[in-house]
């Protein structure tokens, strides 16, 4: 059967830079857009013109930089001079989007807006009207839409397609929504609005319980076809879905018959650069691409990598970049992993020596964290047994 392309919008360079102390000028954000671009996103989410003339310059100075067939984005309220500043930022893309939206949940409508549904239909129709005078293809977000009532939801959702919408974002702003809840909204829609199969369902998942990626994965299972998401899952408080995860999950799934243009070999090394360009570091057992993504401690587990990588890694570390597994000798380690580091840095022992020289590795084992290749030699040192370096 075929697979279905789901496109990845990268927001890095918008939602993931509102991250207190991790924000770009221009010329960083740069060498990050080039990087996606090579990395393969079909959007870039380049920032967020009017609220500063930097975001205003980067979003030019993108749209000049990016020859591929990316389409890049601006973000604004359904405010009119939000869309008219995008509008003239965008002027350098060679394929522009604007993303325009409105809080449609009962608590942003009473207590943001001071509103009703009616009138933030109208705004949300103005909004996607006005700027489809300056561009052809307009996203709108409902934010918080996971908080927002189905029924309500499906209205504005078709309203704005008579008018023209292109991508229909459905936020999870809060990260409120459970899996199969986020699913269903998405299935809803997709069976209760007219037009819906005419434009394109988008997930934007924020992580406050742990669970943007997950309910991205449910968004497009039921029909979504675009996926918000940034490098290391950085964002607004808990982050964003992160593009590592579900681009590795879809292509570990092959029965979802869904899969990205994501060049995976360049994950590992994209996010070594956003974390450095952001000053924000990955945190270890951070999926795909944390530094213990690959590393196996346990006995019981380097044991099983060492006769089959595959008894306990699911992912190729190579398919996302990285050289190879890492065998980290602890107090926890068995003979296994102690004789396959040894043999590594040029001991081959027997089992005899093996067992001796075991035991004087428990020993700096429990008195260190991790034994390094050094410690290896200064063991096999410590013991009585007349060994040769191979």
């Amino acid at each position: 059967m075929s697979t279905e392309k789901v496109q990845i919008f990268d927001t890095t360079l918008r939602d993931g830079e509102q991250v207190p102390g991790c924000k770009l000028d221009t010329k960083q954000k740069l060498v990050i857009a080039e990087r996606l671009e090579l990395l393969g996103v079909d959007v870039i989410e380049a920032g967020f013109p009017i609220s500063s003339p930097g975001d205003f310059k980067s979003v030019s100075e993108i749209g000049k930089l990016i020859k591929k067939d990316i389409i890049i984005c601006g973000l604004t309220r359904a405010v009119k001079k939000d869309i008219e500043v995008a509008s003239e930022a965008l002027k350098t893309a060679k394929r522009p989007r604007i993303h325009t939206g409105i809080g449609t949940s009962e608590s942003h409508i009473r207590h943001k807006f001071n509103s009703n549904k009616e009138a933030i239909i109208e705004k949300a129709v103005a909004a996607v009207t006005y700027a489809k005078s300056f561009v052809e293809d307009v996203e709108f977000f409902a934010e918080d839409a996971g908080r927002t009532d189905n029924e309500f939801l499906a209205r504005i959702c078709e309203a704005l397609i008579k008018v023209g919408v292109t991508v229909l974002n459905i936020p999870d702003t809060t990260g409120y929504c459970l899996p199969e809840e986020y699913g269903a909204k998405i299935k809803y829609l997709q069976e209760n609005v007219t037009g819906i199969h005419n434009v394109t369902l988008s997930c934007h998942c924020h992580n406050d319980l742990g669970l943007a990626t997950a309910n991205s994965i449910a968004g497009v299972v039921n029909g979504a076809r675009q996926i918000e998401c940034t490098i290391n899952g950085i964002g607004e408080r808990a982050g964003n879905t992160a593009l590592e995860e579900v681009v590795m999950i879809l292509r570990q799934h092959p029965n979802l018959r869904l899969d990205t243009n994501i060049n995976s070999k360049l994950l590992y090394s994209t996010s070594q650069m956003v974390s450095e360009k952001m000053g924000m570091r990955v945190q270890p057992n951070k999926a795909i691409v944390g530094a213990n993504a690959f590393a196996h401690s346990s006995g019981i587990h380097q044991d099983g990598v060492i006769k089959n990588r595959e008894t306990y890694e699911i992912i190729d570390p190579f398919d996302v970049g990285v050289d190879q597994s890492s065998i980290v000798l602890t107090a926890r380690s068995g003979r296994a992993a102690l004789a396959y580091r040894a043999k590594l840095v040029g001991y081959e022992l027997t089992k005899n020596q093996l067992d001796t020289v075991y035991i004087e590795f428990l020993k700096y084992a429990d008195l260190k964290k991790e034994v390094v290749d050094n410690d290896i030699h200064d063991i096999v040192s410590a013991t009585d047994v007349a060994i040769e370096k191979v």
